[in-house]
């Protein structure tokens, strides 16, 4: 008997003494009357063995068939074999049709040693940070190089922009690295899609700050931020910015699962199809924002206008002949009527080498024409901690196909077999005798 049985056992004594009533009895017990005078009738007629339960040791009616479970164990071995017991329930329940509960599948591939089940939750070591109220008041930004393709395709990062208040995805993309013109991109898209947002939180890297407390120039995409009036936040530590790095937590399991299951193989693909995997994703993990309201504010300007802020720019000086440098280029500035412009001799003018690689030129608020002397020229500009990774890779592939197509040392190409003398003399007595057939000059 369970413990349960022997106090219930006691009560049923009592009772049947007539030391208690039925009805206090049943109030000591939990049960109702009724159940009580069964418990009375099964201890009178069989004694203690009546108070026992008589499903002891018997499968349950609602007991899973062992065939099932055979089937189902299967399908996660042959297709989600590192799949957790989740994600693996959701591709069963849409592709197989699994019914059954996740915390049954959970049961199961822990028996089978498919999962090894988790010891206890993680402490929390930083307190937690309540949401902004609104969509749009605080975007968090960051960008994770990550074999995303498993093999299939170069290292490449993932740039995302992730609303603090609902946890949505807002704008995901594949990029070959983390780069000021990677995040200006960005930043022109979401601008294109969803507005203006408030502010926008990232780390302290490079692109978004400059770490030297006397250079007060802002960076390409500080200055950017700026045109936009949009407040730009740096965090601390990582943990600070909780919410994108949790995203990535996210995607770097079902994304890639999910890219490998659809046979995506470059992040071109991969790209496309972002597009519809972020819906399924924050219908699934996005939450519902405290204020209906939204914070982000339609954008009111010309899109030559939004191409101007977010494009890198750049500034030059004009020499006394109209001229600038830009890039191992010079650029001749182009006057209408046929007159030069004299007075912007020594002027200061700003370059703006927008996304699609076009350049325009700004005198203040004016567009000046210009035509370019030279040709273009490619001038490697220099690595940073999140660029370099990608150049890196690029050279040792390029190294390891050049290595790969080097004949080896005993190779017949390499072989010195000199042309015996008999047969020079041969061709050249030949060359003689057909010289007649030259024509003379």
């Amino acid at each position: 008997m369970s413990q349960k049985e022997v106090e219930r056992l006691k009560v049923i004594q009592l009772i049947v003494e007539g030391r208690v009533l039925q009805r206090d009895g049943a109030l000591r017990l939990g049960l109702c009357v009724r159940q009580v005078k069964r418990l009375v009738r099964a201890y009178r007629e069989q004694g203690v063995q009546g108070l026992v339960s008589q499903q002891r040791g018997k499968p349950s009616n609602r007991c899973i068939e062992d065939t099932e479970r055979m089937r189902i164990l299967s399908l996660v071995r042959d297709h989600y074999a590192d799949f957790g017991p989740t994600l693996a329930a959701e591709y069963l329940h849409s592709q197989h049709g699994f019914s059954h509960c996740v915390e049954t599948l959970r049961k199961w591939m822990i028996e089978a040693k498919l999962w090894r089940a988790k010891t206890g939750r993680k402490k929390r070591a930083h307190p937690p940070r309540l949401r902004r109220p609104r969509l749009g008041e605080l975007i968090q930004i960051d960008g994770s190089p990550h074999d995303w393709f498993e093999g299939r395709a170069a290292r490449c990062s993932l740039i995302v922009f992730v609303d603090d208040a609902t946890s949505r995805v807002l704008y995901a993309r594949f990029e070959p690295s983390e780069s000021t013109h990677a995040y200006l991109n960005a930043l022109h898209t979401y601008i294109s899609r969803h507005g203006v947002p408030a502010a926008i939180y990232s780390d302290r890297h490079s692109i978004f700050t400059k770490h030297d407390p006397e250079d007060f120039v802002p960076t390409q995409f500080e200055r950017a931020l700026q045109g936009f009036e949009i407040e730009s936040i740096q965090a601390l530590t990582p943990q600070a910015k909780g919410r994108v790095e949790r995203v990535f937590q996210t995607l770097q399991d079902r994304l890639v699962k999910a890219m490998r299951l659809a046979g995506i193989s470059d992040w071109i693909q991969g790209n496309a199809f972002l597009e519809g995997y972020l819906l399924k994703h924050n219908t699934r993990f996005a939450t519902t924002a405290h204020n209906e309201e939204d914070a982000h504010r339609p954008w009111e300007g010309s899109q030559e206008d939004l191409a101007w802020h977010c494009a890198q720019h750049h500034q030059r000086k004009l020499d006394k002949n109209l001229v600038l440098s830009f890039r191992g280029q010079r650029y001749i500035l182009q006057t209408e009527g046929g007159s030069p412009r004299y007075a912007l001799q020594g002027s200061k003018v700003i370059v703006a080498e927008h996304l699609d690689g076009s350049v325009t030129l700004r005198h203040g608020r004016e567009t000046l024409s210009y035509r370019v002397f030279d040709a273009p020229q490619k001038i490697k500009e220099a690595a940073d901690d999140k660029s370099l990774e990608a150049r890196a890779q690029a050279a040792a592939d390029k190294a390891a196909m050049s290595k790969a197509h080097r004949p080896p040392p005993h190779h017949p190409w390499k072989k010195w077999n000199p042309t015996p003398r008999a047969q020079i003399a041969k061709q050249a007595q030949w060359i003689r005798d057909k010289s007649y057939l030259v024509p003379s000059s």
